[in-house]
């Protein structure tokens, strides 16, 4: 969305609208389009830069361009479903939401803790590499699993076994039995690829910080539960001689475990396997970094603002990003909590059940806002 000044003698506004989506009612691309319908009602001789953003957790997938592709695979029950990734066939990259299949919502009702597994996911990532891929971009928020990303392995060829020799049940509870990992059937063009993993939280694997303890209980797991499945990733960390204390190694309960060592594995060393946050990368892959310095006004939003949006999210990112450039921020959210920053305009949305009509709302009551102090 562009909008060129009705009078040409006077200065437009430079505005970016660059929203996280809002949960299971608008993606990015929708928020930012109607974020900036609303403020258009208001200042139609504003110039609008629509860049929608994602910090690696649901909707990651969807802010890259490429082909949409949609195929059957299991949910982290492992019952069936469908999934979809992007595929962008210039660069031969794949960009991937561990939410996708492997996500909470899906198994919200019945929560798999202990038992989830990441085999959906690895799927995906098995059908990219036939189209072409050679770099996974995995967005890791949202997971329901605690498996290591030893799911992922399995779909790869890659089979966790006992001492026995017996390959372990699926989840991550079991991987404190974990010996070693058999790879006679490995899926070597897959196992071989550039990982880029886009992390929304620097936990590491275990301990208090850690990927059991902090995001165990939104999993449905209990305080058994994550004692049991803090060891386990513990367990498989050590025996795999993966450092399980670098940042990210906690995120979507612990992938990088198990794609740390595929990838040592195949390449002798962690090279080729990049743990990033997502949303600074995205802010710069779609342009908002370098576009702020002549920018005036960025206006962002999610569904709830709260302390935790500043610790990696989309919000914290470009809040951040704007003090840099002193730029204006406005956010537009559904629920704004106490012990955030009174360094910006915080709006929250209507009560409705018509998001088109929330955001609008909140674009014009940002736009009016804007105008008032300048």
């Amino acid at each position: 969305m562009t909008n060129s000044p009705a009078n040409p003698g006077t200065k437009a506004p430079r505005i970016i609208i660059a929203p996280d989506s809002y949960k299971g009612t608008a993606t990015a691309a929708q928020a930012a389009q109607y974020l900036g319908e609303g403020v258009l009602e208001v200042m139609p001789d504003a110039s609008i830069t629509l860049a929608p953003m994602a910090d690696g957790g649901e909707g990651t997938s969807a802010v890259f361009g490429g082909q949409v592709i949609t195929l059957p695979t299991t949910n982290a029950a492992g019952r069936l479903t469908e999934a979809s990734y992007t595929f962008e066939q210039h660069s031969h990259t794949a960009y991937i939401d561990i939410a996708a299949a492997s996500g909470l919502p899906a198994v919200a009702d019945n929560p798999v803790p202990t038992t989830g597994d990441t085999y959906g996911t690895g799927v995906l990532i098995a059908d990219a590499v036939t189209r072409g891929a050679t770099r996974i971009v995995l967005g890791l928020g949202g997971s329901a699993t605690t498996d290591a990303g030893s799911g992922i392995l399995i779909a790869l060829g890659a089979v966790p076994r006992n001492k026995e020799g017996y390959a372990l049940r699926t989840g991550g509870a079991d991987l404190i039995n974990l010996d070693y990992i058999d790879t006679a059937e490995l899926n070597i063009p897959a196992a071989a690829v550039e990982w880029i993993l886009l992390t929304d939280v620097d936990a590491p694997a275990t301990g208090p910080q850690g990927a059991a303890t902090v995001f165990g209980p939104q999993k449905g797991a209990t305080a058994k539960d994550i004692a049991l499945l803090d060891a386990s990733l513990h367990h498989a960390y050590t025996q795999l001689e993966i450092d399980g204390t670098k940042p990210g190694m906690g995120a979507a309960g612990g992938i990088a475990i198990g794609l740390t060592w595929l990838s040592t594995l195949m390449h002798g060393t962690d090279a080729h396997i990049h743990i990033l946050p997502g949303a600074p990368l995205i802010a710069n892959s779609n342009g908002i970094a370098d576009a702020l310095p002549e920018t005036d006004l960025l206006i962002s939003g999610e569904g709830r603002l709260d302390a935790q949006s500043f610790t990696g999210k989309v919000v914290g990112t470009l809040h951040d990003l704007a003090k840099a450039h002193n730029v204006d921020l406005a956010v537009a959210a559904g629920v704004i909590e106490e012990g955030i920053p009174g360094d910006f305009l915080a709006v929250e949305m209507i009560k409705s059940s018509d998001v088109a009509a929330q955001l609008r709302d909140a674009g014009r009551r940002i736009a009016e806002a804007y105008l008032a102090q300048n």
